[in-house]
């Protein structure tokens, strides 16, 4: 039996120092924490055992590819001679590569198009190790070019294949390229298409929002019956008040000093009077001023009855039984009214309705019978429901400044929540509509204000 020759188990394995250099190939391939970086790594970091003259590190974009790294330069240069064509010899490269393994492509022994030729004879050497990077579902990620004279050794090459698939595992997590990309097809586009048009014509109720509060529809306006400073309030703000309580008092000051005054014309009148009577007999002057001086004294007494009935309003009693409603008191002491300025209003709490500020801008068709749901700013999870009792043809400008329209709607029974003077939220339900005309109503309404159109 012949001897076999045994190769000794030392001469089998790789140099320690070989290995820890591709685990440390490994370990800042791991340690980047962007593709950039990775692209930097890949570029420099192999150096040490393949001895190139240049690494170049391309992403895919596209049809083609973007230029991450050049071994040696921290950004190169945009534009110039060299990735001008690098760009167009990256992608004859890439087809060079159909089966995502390593290969050594050299100049003389590659069919090179007439350009890509040039270049290679111009700028780089003899061959080129392209190394290509797919992730799990075999897509390709970058390009790695490293220029050499020669082809590198195949145990090195074998030893580098789990760097390159440690380069593109780091890769597609720095990416996110490793997860499933779903892309609908022409069937799925027509499908939700129609699905979308569909629903766009589906009716819908229209219905818009609005500030609201609780008023009376029974609410009686109390004025002032004449010019005058109001003395003092006699209620206060939502005070239950009977039928002739009294509410305020205006001051009487002026009034008595021209009651005094009158008083005083009235007995003057009347005493010239009774002279001229006396008169009368002997001088036929005096007689005929008796018409005249009648008639003043009949006017002084007119002119003080006047002035007594004006003192008797200077009280202001309730007509009618209800909640008096206005604002602080303090507001009204010492304010000058006049004639017919309103003070404050009685309103009966059985009978509530909601009153709305439309906004012009926020303005649908609505007609009395309209249903109308109010959320009340003190009590959000219970509504109030009522329907559009009248509304008004023409805006003014609100409290806040706000065109908007008055509208007056009822409010079904006699809820615990709708006490006077609460505000909230009215939601109003118009007509129905397709959803289109509902989504896109007010950017139809705002284009054609600014075109005109």
């Amino acid at each position: 039996m012949s001897a076999e020759k045994v190769t000794p188990l030392g001469e089998r394995l790789p140099h320690p120092q070989l290995l820890l250099a591709i685990a440390t190939l490994r370990d800042r391939a791991l340690a980047a924490g962007t593709r950039n970086a990775l692209a930097f790594s890949i570029a420099n970091d192999p150096y040490s055992l393949l001895h190139y003259r240049q690494a170049v590190v391309l992403a895919v974009q596209g049809a083609g590819f973007e230029l991450l790294c050049i071994s040696g330069l921290a950004r190169p240069a945009e534009d110039t001679p060299y990735l001008i064509w690098l760009r167009r010899a990256s992608t004859w490269l890439a087809s060079q590569l159909p089966d995502g393994e390593p290969r050594w492509l050299t100049r003389a022994a590659s069919d090179l198009p007439p350009d890509i030729a040039d270049g290679w004879q111009e700028w780089w050497p003899e061959g080129a190790w392209c190394v290509p990077l797919h992730d799990r579902a075999n897509r390709r990620l970058g390009l790695a070019l490293f220029l050499l004279e020669e082809e590198p050794p195949s145990h090195l090459q074998r030893l580098l294949d789990g760097v390159r698939t440690t380069w593109a595992y780091c890769w597609s997590a720095l990416t996110g390229s490793h997860r499933r990309r779903w892309r609908p097809g022409r069937r799925t586009l027509w499908i939700a298409a129609a699905v979308a048009l569909a629903a766009l014509c589906m009716p819908v109720r229209q219905t818009v929002l609005a500030p609201a509060e609780i008023v009376s529809r029974e609410a009686q306006v109390i004025s002032s019956p004449i010019n005058g400073v109001i003395e003092r309030m006699l209620v206060r703000p939502n005070q239950i008040v009977a039928i002739d309580a009294p509410l305020f008092v205006l001051d009487e000051t002026t009034l008595r000093s021209q009651v005094e005054v009158l008083e005083r014309q009235v007995a003057v009148a009347e005493a010239e009077l009774m002279a001229a009577s006396q008169r009368s007999f002997d001088s036929p002057q005096a007689q005929s001023q008796l018409a005249l001086l009648a008639a003043t004294a009949e006017q002084r007494r007119a002119e003080l009855a006047g002035v007594q009935a004006q003192l008797k309003r200077t009280q202001v009693n309730s007509p009618r039984a209800g909640v008096a409603v206005f604002s602080d008191p303090d507001d009204w002491l010492g304010k000058p009214v006049t004639t017919g300025e309103r003070v404050l209003q009685i309103a009966d709490p059985s009978q509530p309705a909601m009153l709305i500020h439309l906004a012009v801008a926020d303005a649908i068709a609505l007609e009395p019978g309209a249903q109308v749901t109010l959320y009340l700013t003190a009590y959000p999870l219970t509504a109030v429901r009522g329907a559009i009792l009248e509304t008004s043809y023409q805006a003014k400008p609100d409290a806040n400044g706000v065109v908007a329209y008055r509208l007056l709607a009822s409010v079904d029974g006699l809820p615990a929540q709708a006490r006077l003077g609460l505000h909230g939220t009215a939601k109003l339900y118009g007509e129905r509509v397709t959803l289109a005309y509902y989504l896109f109503r007010r950017p139809l309404a705002a284009l054609r204000a600014w075109t005109g159109w």
